[in-house]
C-alpha cells in the first residue's frame, strides 16, 4: 500500500487525468509521494459512480451497511501503527497525537455504525379516521465532503461513517497536501467490502476538483471542514442548484480562567489546547482572557510550562511540537504576530524560528506568548492556526464574557471556575457552539460540534451530525378505503 498515484473512482483505482502532484514531508521538506492530480471530468466521474451506487446501497438493511462499517473499523485499528506513521509523515504532528487520531478514526466507524438500529421515524395522528402520518428518515442521496490538513485521516471517518449508515454514497475530497491518509484508507475500504461507487476519493486542486463537485447539479448534500473564504465560495456555488450545506469554518476560542479556578489544570489545559497539533485545530486555545487577581501567576506558570514543550522530530514518543504543514502557513503566522507586535503586544515568550532546527528542512516555528493586547487587535479578532497566543487581562467575569463573544466566530470557549454562578451564566451568556467547562476538546463522538457565526452552518457527530445525511419524507397513510377529503372534519 505505497502507491498513491491513483485515485478511488466507482471501486476502481485511476490515474489522474492532469497527472500527478508531490506530497511533501513538513518535517523535512522531503517529497514522500507522487499524487494522482484529477480534473473536472473526473470529479464528475466520481458522482455519477456514487448516483449509480446509491440506489443498492440503500436497499440493503441498515445492519448491513453496518457489518461493513465493523469491518472498516477493524481494518484501521489493524493497520494503525502504519497509518498514524502516514499521518506524521503528510502533516507534522507527533505520533502520540497521531495514534489518537487513528483510534478516533476507527471509532467514527464503530459509532455510526451502531446507528444501525436506531435510525427512528415518527408517527402522527390524522385528522381524518382511518389514516396515519408517517415521517420517514431517508438518505439524502449522493454526499460531497471536503476535508481540511489538520486531522488527515479522523475527517475521512468523520465524514463518511455516518453517510455510510444513512445510505448514501460520497465522493470525498482530501486536501491537496495531505491525501495519503485518505488514499491508504480508501485501500482498507475496498479490503472491507464496500461497493463499488459507495465511497469515492478524488484529489487534485481545491479550484478544479473542489469546484467541480460543488457545482455538480448531481448531489444532493456538500459537508466540508475548512476555511471561511472556501466555505462562503461554497455556498454561493450550491446556491444555484439549492443544495443543502454542512459547513465547520474554524473558531478564535477564547480560554477564561476565573480567580477561583484550579490553576494547575488551567494551566496545563491552556498549554495542550493552544499547542497540540502546533495550534493547528479548529477548537484551539486562540485567545486567553485572565482574571486580574491570579493574572501574574497564571502567566508566570504558563510561560514556564509552555518552555518545557519538547519541539523535536515527530515520529519520536519524546516530542510534544511538531513541524507547521507548510511554509506558506508558518509565513502566514510570522505575519500575524509581526502585525500584533507593531500594534503594540509585548512579547512573554519570544518564539520564531529556531536557530538549529529539530531536522533541516523542515517547518519549525518554536511557541510565541504575547501580552499587552487589546480586544480590538487582529490578533485578538483573527484565527491564529499556530503556536502563538494572545493573553489579557480582565477585571472581571462580564468583562471576559463581553469580549469573548464579540467575535465573528463561534465555535468553542472555554471556562475555568468553579463558581456555579458563573458557570450557568457563561453556558446561558456565552455564545459559542461548544462550551468546555474545567477542561479542554477533543469533542466526544456522540455531541455536536457545531459553531455559530462564521463558524458556519450545520456541524458533525452524534444523532444531530447524523441528521444532516438524512432527509425527511412525509407518507399520509389512508387505510379507511375512502377518500380522505370526504372525511375531513373542516
Amino acid at each position: 500500500m505505497t502507491d498513491y498515484d491513483t485515485m478511488w473512482i466507482g471501486g476502481r483505482w485511476v490515474p489522474g487525468a492532469v497527472g500527478t502532484r508531490p506530497v511533501l514531508n513538513p518535517t523535512d521538506g522531503s517529497v514522500i509521494a507522487e499524487v494522482a492530480e484529477g480534473d473536472a471530468a473526473q470529479a464528475a466521474s466520481a458522482i455519477a459512480a456514487a448516483r449509480l451506487a446509491q440506489p443498492a446501497w440503500a436497499a440493503l438493511a441498515p445492519v448491513q451497511r453496518g457489518a461493513i462499517m465493523h469491518r472498516i473499523a477493524g481494518l484501521i485499528r489493524d493497520h494503525a501503527d502504519t497509518l498514524a506513521r502516514l499521518v506524521v509523515r503528510e502533516q507534522g504532528k507527533p505520533i502520540a497525537e497521531a495514534r489518537g487520531e487513528v483510534a478516533g478514526a476507527a471509532e467514527f466507524f464503530t459509532y455510526f455504525a451502531e446507528f444501525a438500529r436506531r435510525i427512528q421515524g415518527e408517527i402522527f395522528p390524522s385528522d381524518a379516521p382511518g389514516e396515519q402520518i408517517w415521517i420517514q428518515r431517508v438518505p439524502v442521496g449522493v454526499v460531497v465532503a471536503i476535508i481540511p490538513w489538520n486531522y488527515p485521516a479522523a475527517l475521512v471517518s468523520r465524514k463518511i461513517a455516518p453517510s455510510m449508515i444513512a445510505g448514501n454514497c460520497i465522493v470525498l475530497k482530501p486536501h491537496e497536501e495531505t491525501p495519503l491518509s485518505s488514499l491508504y484508507m480508501a485501500r482498507l475500504f475496498e479490503e472491507a467490502g464496500v461497493p463499488e461507487g459507495v465511497v469515492n476519493i478524488v484529489t487534485g486542486a481545491g479550484d478544479t476538483i473542489g469546484a467541480a463537485l460543488t457545482s455538480d447539479p448531481g448531489i444532493d448534500l456538500i459537508t466540508m471542514t475548512g476555511s471561511v473564504p472556501t466555505g462562503k465560495r461554497i455556498m454561493q456555488t450550491a446556491s444555484s442548484n439549492l443544495v443543502p450545506v454542512s459547513l465547520e469554518l474554524g473558531g478564535k476560542a477564547p480560554f477564561i480562567v476565573m480567580d477561583d479556578a484550579d490553576l494547575e489544570l488551567a494551566v496545563a489545559s491552556a498549554v495542550t489546547s493552544r499547542f497540540m497539533n502546533c495550534g493547528q485545530v479548529c477548537i484551539c486555545n486562540e485567545r486567553m482572557l485572565i482574571h486580574a487577581p491570579i493574572y501574574d501567576e497564571f502567566v508566570a506558570r504558563f510561560v514556564t510550562a509552555t518552555q518545557a514543550l519538547r519541539m523535536g522530530d515527530p515520529m519520536l514518543d519524546t516530542t510534544d511540537l511538531g513541524p507547521k504543514i507548510s511554509l506558506a502557513e508558518l509565513e502566514k503566522v510570522e505575519r500575524i504576530t509581526q502585525e500584533a507586535l507593531a500594534a503594540g503586544a509585548e512579547v512573554l515568550l519570544r518564539g520564531g524560528r529556531p536557530e538549529t532546527p529539530p531536522v533541516a528542512g523542515g517547518n519549525w516555528l518554536k511557541p510565541t506568548i504575547l501580552a499587552g493586547v487589546r480586544a480590538d487587535m487582529a490578533i485578538m479578532r483573527d484565527e491564529i492556526f499556530g503556536p502563538v497566543v494572545p493573553l489579557m487581562k480582565v477585571s472581571d467575569f462580564d468583562e471576559a464574557v463581553s469580549i469573548a463573544n464579540d467575535s465573528r466566530y463561534g465555535l468553542s470557549a472555554y471556562l475555568f471556575t468553579n463558581d456555579f454562578s458563573r458557570i450557568m451564566h457563561a453556558v446561558h451568556d456565552v455564545r459559542f457552539g461548544e462550551i468546555y467547562i474545567n477542561r479542554v476538546g477533543p469533542e466526544a463522538l456522540q455531541g455536536y460540534h457545531t459553531g455559530y457565526r462564521n463558524s458556519g452552518p450545520g456541524g458533525d457527530d452524534g444523532i444531530h451530525g447524523l441528521d444532516a445525511y438524512l432527509r425527511k419524507k412525509t407518507v399520509y397513510a389512508n387505510y379507511s378505503g375512502r377518500s380522505p377529503v370526504a372525511l375531513m372534519p373542516w
